[in-house]
This record gives C-alpha cells, sequence and structure tokens, in this order.
C-alpha cells in the first residue's frame, strides 16, 4: 500500500512532466513487459520526450487544472502517458512505430495545445512530419529560387564562353 508522502511525490512527478510537455499521449500499456516499457521509455527520451507508468486517479490529480485536464476520460484501465517536451510529432511516432512492431499497446487519446485528440487524430499525428522535417522542406523552398537564378546565369556564361571558343577556333582554322 502507498503511503500519502509517496503519492503525492507521484504527484508532483507527473504535474512537473505535464507543465513543460507539448504533447501528451494516453496509452494502454497492457500486455506489455517491463523491459518493453523500458525501452519504449528510453527511445522517447532519446527523442526528447517520457513515458510514465501511472495510476488513474494520480494522473487525475496531476493534470486538474492544466491543458490537460481533457484527458481524464481517457485514463480508465492500465495507463501509462507519453510526453512530447521538444517536438510534439516524435512521441506519437515512436510510439506508433513501437505498437506496429510488438502489436502490443494502444494508443487511447491525446491533448496537443489544449485540444483533446481521440485515438485516431492521435495515431495520424504519427503521419506528420517533424519540425527538422519541415524546416529542411521550408529551406529547401527557400533555396530553389536562389539555386535556380544562380543555375540560370551560369548557363548563360556557359553558353557565352562555348560561343566564344567556337568563334575562335573557326577564325584560327
Amino acid at each position: 500500500m502507498s503511503t500519502k508522502a509517496f503519492k503525492s511525490d507521484k504527484i508532483a512527478q507527473i504535474k512537473e512532466k505535464v507543465e513543460k510537455a507539448q504533447v501528451a499521449i494516453v496509452t494502454e500499456y497492457k500486455g506489455m513487459s517491463v523491459e518493453e516499457i523500458t525501452g519504449l521509455r528510453r527511445e522517447l527520451q532519446k527523442e526528447g520526450g517520457d513515458y510514465m507508468v501511472t495510476k488513474n486517479t494520480l494522473a487525475k490529480l496531476a493534470v486538474k487544472g492544466t491543458n490537460y485536464e481533457i484527458l481524464t476520460d481517457s485514463f480508465t484501465g492500465p495507463i501509462a502517458i507519453a510526453f512530447g517536451y521538444g517536438d510534439q510529432v516524435t512521441p506519437a511516432k515512436a510510439l506508433a512505430k513501437f505498437i506496429k512492431e510488438t502489436k502490443k499497446g494502444e494508443i487511447l487519446g491525446a491533448a496537443l495545445d489544449g485540444k483533446l485528440l481521440s485515438a485516431n487524430e492521435a495515431k495520424a499525428l504519427a503521419n506528420l512530419p517533424t519540425k527538422a522535417e519541415i524546416y529542411a522542406k521550408m529551406l529547401g523552398c527557400i533555396n530553389s529560387p536562389a539555386s535556380g537564378i544562380a543555375n540560370s546565369i551560369n548557363a548563360v556564361m556557359s553558353q557565352l564562353t562555348r560561343t566564344m571558343a567556337a568563334v575562335r577556333d573557326t577564325k584560327t582554322a
């Protein structure tokens, strides 16, 4: 049986994670071994997130008064919460990959920017590009016109050089 101090400490840990999280994804961990949960937690930590198995009542108390209070209806059965601190998409991608590979667990819902996402919307979040991918695409779009102009100028100069070389060759012959 847990003591009151232990429970309040656990609530404080969850609240701390909730306050700095960009996204929270509620999952069911039924059927997962401790090693699998630890592996998933390590994977999420590499990506700037975390994964925490918790009791429903403690999670409900911890999210009370935050943007993630809308998740309380998802806190049924054996749950764990994945938090994303830097990127909102990366935790969803890691969870979706883990579930696909192991066929264990399930995404129950998520909260993003104060909005509740259904299980299907949370799964669709995994298909979105990450911030790094978006930045790379934006830089490519920004760089594309400049590259086109440079290539056009280079093509004109190359053509002029080839024409002058051809004229020189015909005059010397």
